[in-house]
């Protein structure tokens, strides 16, 4: 394992943003992991994982040892008739895996293609869409502790998911690294397809009984229609959470604002669509300098050339701030944000 000191971060994260690590390790085994935490204890630097950074605003230089997982490997960890465990690395891309899984037979995550990211990222994030979250999914997370190099197997419940969320956002932030996340999938088809959107673009196909294959590939073509591709236009996804309100005060603001889609969420609260709010406040398309609100999605920021992380939190509280001002509702960001 090769340790690189002040090492540029412009194409390690989707934003293309400019930021420097203070060193930075590829890490291809658990014991380079270790060994790069022991290098980062003896300099006194915290530990930085970053996957694809596919969800990360950075800014300026972080004072960390930013560590790459670049761990590959899928194995079944056991299987019967009715489902299969799988244990994946944490370096493996996302969506070869969702595709991987669907050509053996292995069902369900098929709402959850052409998310970006890292296998090792995505419990951290609770990744979903369009009606599927990866918690249903999650049997085991295993990490290692930064503080120590020792192995941390945490259960679905211990990680505490929650809506684009988990403990790893929270009390286990910045003291571990996910090395392996063990998945149940189905062996029988598993079909997901009343989200709105997704029964919309299945019906304008055609199709009335849609197989796991169909979902995916209705999936794959929403995004890349209405999501632009990183490489061309650099962007995070999406930048809002979807608030969620009791359902007393979603009912409040349907009344003063026809048209505002409500999506139930449990039985006392509703999410309503960050992209809607936005749009209605006029940001959709709008640009200042490097940095703007993509014409065709709300949710999404990009960085047109030469923007910084600076500029992109700034463009993100004006926008929240009239969201605010107009609805009353706050928007949280998802990406997470790090550096100076």
């Amino acid at each position: 394992m090769h340790i690189r000191s002040a090492e540029p971060l412009q194409d390690r994260n989707t934003l293309a943003l400019p930021a420097t690590a203070e060193a930075l390790a590829v890490v291809h085994r658990e014991e380079d992991l270790r060994e790069a935490f022991a290098w980062a204890a003896a300099g006194q630097l915290p530990v930085l994982p970053l996957g694809s950074g596919s969800n990360v605003v950075l800014s300026g230089r972080l004072n960390a040892l930013v560590v790459c997982l670049a761990t590959t490997g899928r194995e079944i960890i056991r299987q019967g008739d009715e489902s299969i465990v799988l244990g994946v690395a944490a370096g493996e891309e996302w969506h070869p895996l969702v595709e991987w899984c669907l050509d053996h037979g292995y069902f369900g995550l098929e709402n959850l293609a052409l998310i970006p990211g890292t296998v090792g990222a995505a419990p951290i994030q609770n990744i979903g869409a369009y009606g599927v979250e990866l918690h249903s999914f999650v049997e085991r997370v295993h990490a290692l502790r930064i503080d120590t190099g020792e192995p941390l197997v945490l259960s679905a419940q211990e990680c505490e998911f929650a809506y684009r969320d988990s403990v790893f956002k929270h009390r286990l932030r910045d003291t571990l690294v996910i090395t392996r996340v063990e998945l149940r999938l189905s062996r029988r088809p598993d079909v997901r397809a009343d989200y709105p959107a997704l029964a919309r673009s299945l019906d304008h196909s055609g199709i009335t009984a849609p197989t796991p294959r169909d979902v995916f590939d209705a999936v794959v073509g929403i995004r890349v229609k209405r999501l632009p591709d990183p490489a061309s236009e650099p962007n995070a996804g999406s930048f809002f959470k979807n608030p969620r309100l009791p359902m007393a005060a979603v009912r409040e603001l349907a009344l003063r604002f026809p048209g505002l889609p409500v999506y139930p969420h449990g039985s006392d609260e509703a999410k309503l669509p960050a992209a809607w709010m936005i749009e209605h406040c006029g940001w959709k398309g709008y640009r200042e300098g490097a940095v703007g609100i993509h014409p065709q999605h709300a949710l999404v920021i990009v960085n047109y050339g030469g923007g910084d992380g600076n500029a992109v939190l700034a463009l993100a509280d004006k926008i929240a701030h009239s969201v605010f001002g107009r609805f009353g509702v706050a928007l949280e960001i998802e990406p997470r944000i790090y550096g100076q």
